[in-house]
């Protein structure tokens, strides 16, 4: 079964099921806002004085802030800040903990003593702490939140990718590919990690989950994407002050983060489920 086959069964797989279903259309539909934000009659930083904190209108579907700026506008404009992040922190935790589990798995002694014992000490700290000092070291600005967002996933890559290289490292295959000469970089690359993009991309999407929220509570403390880009995190935060006169403004964004992180994560389970079961997948892609 080829990578695209297998990928098109998987998705069908995820389709038959009502929880992962409902997911991939509500993240398509957040994706998809966000992608096409420009193009959309939005604007998240026109300021309307005169309407300050109105509710829900036909000319503002989730009313304004306090600067009277379209909530609507800023909650999909806040979505493309936290998949800019999803996906930047994953990138950065993949580059690096991916060679990081394959080296210590593949070589083991020394190296994977010491690449272990890294993982141990960034996993001893809390994640938001790490990530607060880190944004402490570089400032304030997306990209810090980027990079702190990212550094924080690396031990959950290097860990699962280090158990899937240490159980396919003496299989018959592996074997017989240095038997016919294969470097350990070829090994490692071509063989064993191909066969662990299953365990990898149920990472990915639990990391990207991890990532939103993290991004989001570092903007509600006050150190994350700095203002006036739109967050879901920033809004929490000032919207906390309208609850009693505003709930919407706090409301809003949070259900927006909540179904989008309950999403991440119902599509995270459903793939963990059907990788578990291939025939799943088999029989949601019908006969071969």
């Amino acid at each position: 079964m080829n990578s695209l086959r297998f990928m098109l069964r998987t998705i069908r797989g995820l389709m038959a099921r009502p929880g992962p279903a409902l997911s991939l259309l509500y993240l398509t539909v957040v994706v998809l806002a966000a992608a096409l934000a420009e193009v959309l009659p939005i604007d998240p930083f026109s300021q309307d004085f005169v309407m300050m904190l109105e509710g829900p209108s036909a000319a503002h579907w989730f009313g304004a802030d306090e600067l009277g700026r379209d909530i609507l506008a800023r909650v999909i404009y806040g979505a493309r800040t936290s998949l800019v992040t999803a996906a930047g922190a994953v990138a950065i935790a993949g580059a690096i903990g991916i060679p990081m589990g394959l080296v210590a798995g593949f070589f083991g002694g020394w190296r994977d003593a010491v690449l272990m014992r890294i993982v141990d000490v960034m996993m001893a700290l809390p994640a938001i702490l790490f990530a607060m000092a880190l944004i402490a070291v570089f400032g304030r600005s997306q990209g810090a939140a980027l990079l702190a967002v990212g550094l924080t996933g690396v031990p959950g890559f290097a860990r699962i990718v280090r158990a899937q290289v240490l159980t396919l490292r003496r299989r018959d295959f592996v074997v017989a590919v240095e038997a016919f000469g294969g470097t350990s970089g070829y090994n490692m690359f071509r063989t064993i990690l191909p066969n662990s993009w299953s365990q990898i991309l149920v990472q990915v999407v639990v990391l990207s989950s991890v990532a939103i929220l993290l991004e989001a509570a570092l903007a509600f403390l006050g150190v994350g994407v700095p203002p006036p880009t739109p967050s879901w995190g920033e809004m929490l935060r000032t919207g906390k002050s309208y609850l009693y006169e505003a709930p919407y403004y706090a409301v809003l964004p949070g259900i927006a983060l909540t179904l989008t992180i309950l999403s991440f994560d119902t599509i995270g389970r459903g793939l963990a489920r059907i990788l578990e079961n291939p025939r799943d997948v088999a029989a949601a892609g019908g006969p071969t």
